[in-house]
C-alpha cells in the first residue's frame, strides 16, 4: 500500500492509515465499491462502507434465505478490499469451493454466516470478521434485513437483483421490498458523521441505487454536511446502462432517489477498447455543469487488469484532492 502520511495509525492486521485524513463513507455494492474502498484506503483516516443487501445471486442467493441473514457476498468483497493482500485470512475469505455440496460457495460467505450464529447477530459477525482480517475500516449493511430489489423496466415490473441486472430496457423506477424496510441505524450514524461521501463506481441500479433507495438513506445523505462525490463507471453496462452517458447517470441518480446533486463526478478521460454493444462512458463537462456538478477527469484505467477497471492509486489521488477542497 502507498503510504502518504508520516504519522500513521497502526491497525490490528498491520495495515496503516492516515491519522489526519478524512472520515470517508462509501455507499454501493459489488466489485465497484470494493475498488473504491481500495482507493480510499490510501488517504482516509476512517472508512465506513455502507453496502447493499439486495443481492440474490450465487452463493449469497443460496445462503441468505436459508439462514435468514443479509446476503454476505458484497459485504465480503468490501471486507477483503480493506485487508492487506498478503493476509492469510484474506486468502481464506476469497477462497471459493469448486466441488461437492459446497460448490460455488465462497468460504468467506460461510465464515460470516457461521459467525452470525456464534456471535448472535449479523453485525457482530462483521465486527469479528474485521478483527480477523485486520480490516482498515467497517462494513455496514444498509439494512439489517435481506431486501428484494424491484424495478419497473419498459413498463413491466421485474423482481430480483439478478433479473434486473440481466434485463435490457429503460429502468424508470426502483424500490426495495418489503415496503416496511428501514435503514440500518449504524449506517445513518456514519453518514451523518462523514467528511466525504462517495457513491460508485459499480452497477448503477443494482448496486449504487439499490443502497440509496432503502428508506432513510437519502434523508441521511441529504442532511449530512459532507461533500458528495460520484465515481463514474469506465464503460456502460449491458443490461443496465447501455446508451447512457455520464450525465444520464447523474440524472437517473437524482430523479430516482431524490439525492442532492453531487459536488463532483470523477470520470475517466483515457481510451479503453471494449466490444460492442458496450462503449466507453461519454462525459460532457458542459452538460454536467447544468446539474451543478464539477468534473474531475483523468486517466483512471488500470492497465494491468484483465478487464476495464479503476486504477486504485489514481482514483485515490483524485478523491483525496476533492476531500480537501
Amino acid at each position: 500500500m502507498r503510504l502518504i502520511d508520516t504519522d500513521p495509525q497502526q491497525l490490528p492486521g498491520g495495515l496503516e492509515m492516515k491519522r489526519s485524513g478524512p472520515h470517508v463513507v462509501a455507499i454501493g455494492g459489488g466489485h465497484g465499491l470494493a475498488r473504491a474502498l481500495g482507493a480510499i484506503r490510501h488517504y482516509a483516516s476512517r472508512i465506513d462502507a455502507v453496502v447493499t443487501v439486495a443481492d440474490d445471486g450465487g452463493s449469497s442467493g443460496r445462503l441468505s434465505p436459508a439462514l435468514d441473514i443479509p446476503p454476505p457476498g458484497d459485504i465480503r468483497k468490501c471486507l477483503i478490499a480493506l485487508t492487506e493482500e498478503d493476509s492469510v485470512w484474506r486468502r481464506l475469505y476469497e477462497y471459493r469451493f469448486e466441488g461437492a455440496d459446497v460448490r460455488g460457495h465462497s468460504l468467506g460467505n460461510l465464515i460470516i454466516a457461521a459467525l452470525a450464529e456464534i456471535e448472535g447477530s449479523f453485525e457482530d459477525a462483521l465486527r469479528s470478521s474485521e478483527r480477523l482480517l485486520g480490516a482498515a475500516g467497517s462494513v455496514i449493511p444498509v439494512s439489517p434485513q435481506h431486501l428484494r430489489l424491484e424495478a419497473t423496466i419498459d413498463g413491466e415490473v421485474v423482481a430480483g437483483q439478478a433479473a434486473i441486472s440481466a434485463s435490457r430496457g429503460t429502468i424508470s423506477a426502483l424500490r426495495v421490498r418489503p415496503e416496511r424496510a428501514t435503514a440500518n441505524p449504524h449506517a445513518i450514524e456514519v453518514i451523518g458523521n462523514a467528511d466525504q461521501i462517495v457513491l460508485g463506481p459499480g452497477s448503477l441500479f443494482t448496486s449504487v441505487l439499490a443502497a440509496l433507495v432503502v428508506p432513510g438513506i437519502i434523508d441521511a445523505v441529504n442532511e449530512a454536511p459532507a461533500a458528495l462525490v460520484f465515481v463514474a463507471n469506465l464503460i456502460t453496462q449491458d443490461g443496465e446502462t447501455l446508451g447512457m452517458d455520464a450525465a444520464d447517470h447523474i440524472e437517473a441518480l437524482i430523479r430516482m432517489t431524490g439525492v442532492r446533486s453531487p459536488a463532483a463526478i470523477v470520470a475517466n478521460n483515457a481510451f479503453v477498447d471494449v466490444a460492442a454493444p458496450l462503449e466507453l462512458l461519454k462525459v460532457d463537462r458542459d452538460v454536467l455543469a447544468t446539474y451543478g456538478v464539477d468534473l474531475a477527469a483523468t486517466d483512471l484505467i488500470d492497465r494491468g487488469a484483465p478487464w476495464p477497471q479503476h486504477d486504485q492509486a489514481r482514483l485515490a489521488d483524485v478523491l483525496e484532492s476533492l476531500s480537501t477542497n
